[in-house]
Order: C-alpha cells, then structure tokens, then sequence
C-alpha cells in the first residue's frame, strides 16, 4: 500500500502535505511507537479507542487483509530516459553492490557508467560478474555472426569508495572516462540507497555543477542520522510534531504487501508475534529490568505450543527453561492472537505516512534550492516495498516528468 502521493502538487500543496501528515502522525504517534512483543505487558489493545477495538475484534487475518491493508516496470527504464531527456553523457550510480544496476546500463543501455561501492568484496563480485557477462556476449556473437551489436561492450568503471555529504564532488566525480570536466552531464543514481546514503546523493546533485539530474530510491530510514539525515527542508524542520524516532523511521521500512499476502494465506506462521509477547510477560515477571531481549529465531514456531516457544525462548536469553509457568495465563494470550495481528496490521498501515513524509521532505529541500523534482512509481511493491524514485534535474522539464513515468506505472 503506497503512502500519501505527493506528485503533481505545488510548492503551497507540498507543504500543506507536511503538516498534514505531521498532525496525522501525531494523532497516532502511540501505535506507531509501540513494540509488538510489549503488546500483553503494555495492554496495547487497551491503548485503542473503544470503537476500534470493536470494529477490529474477531476478524480474522484474511478480513484483516482486505480490510486493512486494500488487498484484493522496472528503475533501469526510467534512468535511460532521464538521461536522454536531460543530455547526461555519463551516469554515476552510488552505493551499486554487485553492479547489477550499473551493469544493464552500460552494458545492455549502452551508458557510460561509474559504479561507487564502499565493500571491496561486493566491487570484486561485480567484476567477476561483468566479464561473466562479456565472455558470455562474445560467444554469442561467435555463435551467430549476423547478430547485431547494440552497443559497445564497455563495463562499468567500478571505484572502491564510501561517500557522504561532506565528500567533496571532485572526489566523487574522479576518475571519469570522459572528456574535459567542464563539458560533463552526470546523472547520479542511487538504487535502494541505504540511510545517509540517500542524503549524500540529494546534498551532491545540489552541490556539484556537473550533475545535471538525479533518480534515487531510498531505504533502510532508521539508519538515518540524527540530525543531519532527517529533515533536510527548512519547512518541514519548523512543523511541531515533525520529530520521527528510530521506532517510527524503522517501521517506514517494513514490507506491508508481503505481510498482507501473508494475511491472505492465514497461516501458522502469524503466531509468532503472539508467542514473542507472551514470552515477555514471563521474562518480566522473572527479570523486571530485562526488556524486549533479542531471541534469536527459534525454527519452526508455528509447530510449537505455546509454553514449549516459551521454554526455549527463556533458554535463549540466558533465563532457566524449567521454570514454573502459568499455562493458563499463556493460553489466554494466545486466545488473543487476532487481536495481537490486528494491532500489527495497524501499525503497519500508518507507517506509509512516515515513509511519505521523510520523501516529500527530500523534495521539500530541492525545491527550496530552486531545484525540480518528483516521485515516481517504478516497482510494483510486491517486487520491491521500496518501490518510489525521487527524480530531480535542474532545469524543468515540464511535462517530461509524466513522460518518465507512463510506461512504468502502465506496468505497474
């Protein structure tokens, strides 16, 4: 489920956005703030309206799925367009793992491609997998002499290199194949870009005369630094209520199309949020101070009963597995395992917004500089939750922004 769109609006409608997504987030911030495994031990149930409660009691995880959650192209299109419509010579993609991204542009779109990783290991494997590919091209080509070479058979330029913020363009920019630094039009691109990652990319599009445009999809916002990776426009920055703790940035990243497929099949699988709480309210009567401890995963939960979940979950956290339990108290809580998905399924639905707030932030601070920018759909969610492109270029573009996303979103 996608959040609030902030596309087609103007400058006064994008701010209006922000504060009322800030009012919104406020009105909720206590579902959005709780832990699922606090959900006995904190009576997270009685922290909903009453109303709420008796709407949301006694569905079942299918009705929940509709109810809740609305159940019932691909990024290497559009960076091929942005960079046709902007007359970019050469795309420098950050943060490009294994170089798949980077790969397909330069080798299947025919780009010039700088591909930026700060994991040797991870530039190592694109390099083994671009002369995988190379050789694999060259005998195709042995094999059938009349095929038509698209484009030269040129791999990405990979650098081993962390960058942030304060990286100064030229170290990002250098070494290029290029001609003179003077005539470049770079695109940055940043797929999945994960926490400050993202900001790097907004802060060096803004920042360096040569990046004519940009497409990024962020990720992992609790990573985000505080301050300094959220938030970046002055507007948003004044809002009352605009603070987003690790809690509701953390959220912002969960996958809710796969939980809601998840919802549909009812499975087993759904209890586990239960049991985790239940094995709270024990380790809290056995250790007060011992809060939300890491378990690590315990297989095939769906198979335990309740009290069995419990005895190895108290083993893991280093508690005695053979302590008198309350099998009464455990089977009540799991008589409650509706109410625990549906108070999961809650948090789930509002945490969009947050997503949503922190992009329209990001176009907030471009526009602020004189900048244009958009977010455009390019991944159906089910492929990829983090499935929005913030596109931005310096000059307008007017209606070539609809251009980049029509064939994406027809697909989608």
């Amino acid at each position: 489920m996608p959040g609030v769109s902030a596309r087609g609006l103007s400058l006064e409608e994008r701010r209006q956005l922000a504060v009322n997504l800030t009012r919104v987030l406020s009105l909720y911030r206590s579902i959005l703030d709780a832990y699922i495994i606090e959900f006995f031990t904190d009576n997270l149930w009685g922290t909903l309206p009453r109303s709420w409660q008796e709407a949301l009691d006694g569905l079942n995880p299918p009705q929940l799925a509709t109810l809740l959650l609305g159940m019932p192209g691909e990024g290497e299109e559009l960076v091929k367009k942005l960079s046709d419509l902007t007359g970019c010579t050469q795309v420098v993609d950050v943060g490009s793992g294994q170089g798949h991204l980077s790969r397909f542009m330069s080798l299947g779109l025919g780009l010039k491609v700088k591909s930026i990783e700060g994991d040797q290991r991870l530039v190592e494997r694109a390099q083994h997998l671009d002369q995988e590919l190379l050789q694999a091209l060259e005998k195709e080509e042995k094999r059938n002499p009349q095929m038509v070479q698209m484009h030269s058979h040129r791999s990405p330029h990979h650098v081993v290199q962390w960058v942030d913020p304060r990286t100064l363009c030229e170290e990002v920019l250098l070494p290029l194949e290029t001609s003179p630094r003077n005539e470049a039009r770079l695109l940055l691109t940043g797929l999945h870009a994960c926490g400050d990652l993202s900001v790097a990319l907004l802060r060096h599009f803004s920042s360096c005369p040569e990046v004519a445009a940009l497409a990024s999809v962020g990720c992992c916002y609790m990573k985000l630094s505080d301050p300094g990776g959220y938030p970046l426009s002055q507007w948003v920055a004044a809002l009352p209520g605009y603070e987003l703790s690790y809690r509701l940035r953390e959220g912002a990243c969960h996958a809710l199309e796969d939980y809601a497929e998840r919802l549909q099949k009812a499975g087993p699988g759904l209890r586990t949020h239960c049991y985790r709480a239940a094995l709270e309210t024990v380790i809290r009567h056995v250790q007060p101070k011992l809060r939300r401890p890491g378990v690590q995963g315990i297989p095939r939960v769906h198979e335990l009963k309740i009290e069995e979940y419990v005895q190895r979950g108290l083993q893991r956290v280093g508690l005695d597995p053979q302590l008198p339990l309350n099998l009464a108290a455990l089977q009540a809580h799991q008589a409650q395992e509706n109410r625990v998905v549906a108070f999961f399924s809650l948090a789930l639905l509002l945490a969009p917004l947050v997503e949503t707030l922190i992009l329209l932030d990001r176009l907030l601070y471009l526009q602020e500089q004189g900048f244009h920018s958009e977010l455009l759909p390019i991944f159906s969610p089910e492929l990829s939750p983090r499935n929005l492109v913030l596109v931005a270029t310096k000059r307008p573009l007017g209606q070539a922004f609809s251009v980049l996303e029509t064939e994406d979103a027809d697909a989608l």
